[in-house]
Order: C-alpha cells, then structure tokens, then sequence
C-alpha cells in the first residue's frame, strides 16, 4: 500500500494516507464480495492496488477530468474507475453504471459503508440509461474503462456526455487502428477527433475526446444493438 500513498502524493491529493485507507478498505471488500458475485479476476493484492486503485486515478491529471465536476462511469464492474476518483476527489459527483444489479448493489453498499458519499450507483444499461433526461448530455466526463471496441463504447458513453465535455477511454497499448475505425462513429456520436496520450510504463492508452455537439437523437440504439452493429 505504500506505492498507492506515494502514487496519491504525487497526485498532490490531500490526506493522501487516510484516501489510501480507505481506498484498502475498500479493496478489502470488493475481494470478501468477489467469493460470491463477480466482481474481479484480480485477487493478489498487489496487483489489485496497480491494476485497479492506481490504474483508475491515471486520468486525474487530465484536462478533462481536473475541469469536470459530474463525472459517468459506464460499466463500472467492482466500482473502477469511479471509486478511486471519488474518494480522491470528494469535490466531484459520480455516478457508476452497471448492467449487473448485483455488481451495482455491492458497489453502493461499500461506498455508503466507507462514508464515500460523492457516489451514486445505478443498475442498468448504457443504451437504456442514455435515453433518459436525468442523465443524457448532462455530465462534464465519462470514463470507461469496459472491454469493448471503441465504436461500441463511443456509442454507449458520449451520449451521456454535456456539449463541450469529454470521453475519456482506458485502452490498450496497441490501440491504433481501433481508435482509427472508430473515427466515424466518434464523428456521428457529435465528438472531436481524439487524443491519445500514451502510458508506455504502465502498457495504456488514454483515450480522450471532446463532445462538440449534442448526440443525434437516434443514439444510442437499442440495448444489444451497439454490439452486434458497430458504427
């Protein structure tokens, strides 16, 4: 755990030992949960701390996420990124989604046991989740870390996001020619062309994208949808 304090003063984060506390509190009990419902494959905790704790504050430094106050966290899974980000930055919103109750239940059920009051965990799927008023184009960021192609995830997260806001996905090193097929769904979905800042270190990609206009009405399209037909 001292690389995850020493990873959180650099961030000048302040309370940095008593963030990384809670931050192994709550490690603790996403791997006491992960015995009945699935919540990671990462059970060394070592590895935990790398791979989910530190891996999930690497857009903090971003222009997107210092200038954003309410933040989207699609397919959060065990709660990454967004629980990291929300306990190192109470100052922010966040709400993590989820298409598994189970997952969504546990990660709110930790976060209000730990006193994380700056998150709000919803069940539900991108598609259906974007079509409602109370969260389409209304966030500053979203962030995702799934595991989905990029057209597939550019449809399911810009539509959550403001005019003017951002997407930020976590990718692999060799992102490339995925990034590249995604420009036309990127352009339909009203964003920018991306910036990709490289994390050789660590073997990822940032991938960041800045919404100039509201998405077109007609996306998302329906659950199951996305992923069968890409963009």
């Amino acid at each position: 755990m001292n690389d995850l304090k020493a990873f959180l003063e650099k961030l000048n984060i302040d309370g940095a030992e008593e963030k990384a506390n809670t931050l192994k509190r709550y490690m603790e009990g996403v791997l006491i949960w992960n015995e009945k419902v699935n919540l990671t494959a990462i059970t060394d905790r070592d590895e935990f701390v790398q791979k989910h704790l530190i891996d999930s504050l690497l857009c903090a430094e971003t222009f997107a996420f210092t200038e954003s106050s309410s933040i989207c966290d699609v397919g959060t899974g065990g709660g990454f990124p967004g629980v990291p980000l929300a306990v190192c930055y109470p100052d922010k919103t966040f709400v993590l989604m989820d298409s598994l109750g189970k997952r969504v239940r546990i990660v709110q059920q930790l976060c209000d046991e730990l006193g994380i009051e700056n998150v709000t965990a919803i069940h539900g799927r991108a598609e259906d989740l974007a079509r409602q008023e109370a969260y389409r184009d209304c966030f500053d960021l979203c962030v995702s870390r799934a595991v989905a192609n990029m057209r597939v995830l550019c449809e399911y997260c810009m539509p959550f996001v403001r005019a003017g806001g951002y997407f930020i996905a976590y990718k692999g090193a060799d992102c490339e020619s995925e990034i590249g097929d995604a420009q036309n769904a990127i352009r339909l979905l009203g964003g920018e062309p991306p910036h990709i800042t490289p994390l050789p270190h660590l073997g990822h990609n940032l991938v960041v994208i800045r919404k100039k206009e509201p998405t077109p009405a007609a996306y998302p399209r329906k659950a199951g949808t996305p992923s069968k037909k890409p963009l």
